[in-house]
């Protein structure tokens, strides 16, 4: 099959949607299918077109305030005439998936990595009129795979596509992950690995070091809210104790993973939550966010908190983390990649 992924952002971009575009589009490639990612280029500073792992990368210029939208009408104007079997959108709440709803293809799937709202008050002011365009990725699609089960409950109740919804959670490269050496390290590591958002809540993790004096914290991304944890470090007067890290390669996160002592995530909205699935895959205990998918991973492993959470609390809760097992719904991308080409069939 001629298979097109179309996603607000891909490859060198780290994040969860990103890595579960590339990750389905690797395995779709070695299962014999021909595969284009469709993606977008803000800065126009990356290549047009590229082979990345196989796979081809075709970008388009966009526009994207605040590091949203991604509004590009070259995209949506190629959509219109690409010749395609099945095209994949990925993402809601970027412009990109309602471009590929006026593909022409015979089957459109959607995996819209829904939150239910925006991350600002501005975007979640904008999700309103949105909803109303946004209803019409919902209608188009033939099939919308969610990747959990708090996701799908989302999308059933705001646009009422019971009979089309199905759940495949995003995976992990269990392989990646064995024989793993560690970074030398002093002081014990706590890891968060994402986008630097307000809703992620890094800043409560920032909160909680100078309570715990025998760690530090790493802060593997980039995006708009960098400058505001790092007045925060500043305030809090753990600047020393916190490190910035963002463009990793691949082999060196994995290392990062294996070095972490515990990783958070606090975030409020995510619609699964792949950098814990990773972090459980290295066995490190995790403490997340109740209140959205992240709530899944809640277990012998990982533990839920309330957010927003006071330091000194926090800081028991990561002095107490330990790992007592993998959780049994952390799927391998080979799996899921199974799991989306039986939907594609069908």
């Amino acid at each position: 099959m001629r298979i097109a992924q179309v996603c607000p952002r891909y490859r060198p971009y780290i994040g969860g949607v990103e890595t579960h575009v590339e990750e389905l589009s690797k395995r779709l490639l070695r299962m014999g299918h021909e595969v284009t990612v469709l993606s977008t280029d803000p800065s126009g500073r990356l290549p047009k077109s590229e082979a990345i792992d196989g796979v081809n990368a075709v970008r388009f210029p966009a526009f994207a305030p605040g590091d949203a939208y991604y509004l590009s009408p070259g995209l949506h104007s190629y959509m219109k005439k690409a010749e395609f079997d099945v095209v994949h959108a990925h993402g809601y709440h970027a412009f990109p998936a309602l471009s590929a709803a006026a593909s022409k293809a015979p089957k459109f799937v959607f995996t819209p990595h829904y939150h239910g709202r925006g991350h600002t008050p501005l975007r979640n002011l904008l999700l309103k009129p949105y909803a109303y365009f946004g209803k019409r990725i919902f209608e188009m699609a033939d099939r919308v795979i969610c990747v959990s089960e708090f996701e799908k409950s989302l999308v059933c109740r705001d646009f009422k596509c019971d009979g089309k919804a199905v759940v495949i959670p995003n995976g992990v490269n269990k392989a990646e992950f064995k024989g793993l050496e560690p970074f030398p390290k002093g002081l014990k590591v706590i890891l968060y690995v994402g986008r630097l958002e307000e809703y992620k809540g890094v800043q409560y993790a920032i909160r909680a070091m100078p309570f715990l004096p025998f760690y530090r914290l790493l802060v593997i991304g980039k995006g708009p809210y960098k400058e505001a944890l790092v007045n925060e470090a500043v305030s809090y007067g753990v600047k020393d104790k916190v490190g910035f890290m963002a463009d990793q390669s691949r082999a060196d996160l994995l290392r990062w993973y294996a070095t972490a002592d515990v990783f958070v995530m606090l975030s409020t909205a995510e619609a699964y939550g792949i950098t814990v699935a990773e972090a459980l895959t290295a066995g490190v205990p995790c403490i997340v966010a109740r209140g959205s998918a992240l709530s899944e991973f809640v277990g012998d492993s990982c533990k839920g908190v309330d957010v927003p959470i006071a330091g000194e609390r926090l800081a028991e809760y990561v002095q107490e983390a330990q790992f007592n097992g993998m959780p049994k719904n952390v799927l391998d991308w080979d799996e899921v990649a199974s799991r989306v080409a039986k939907v594609y069939g069908e």
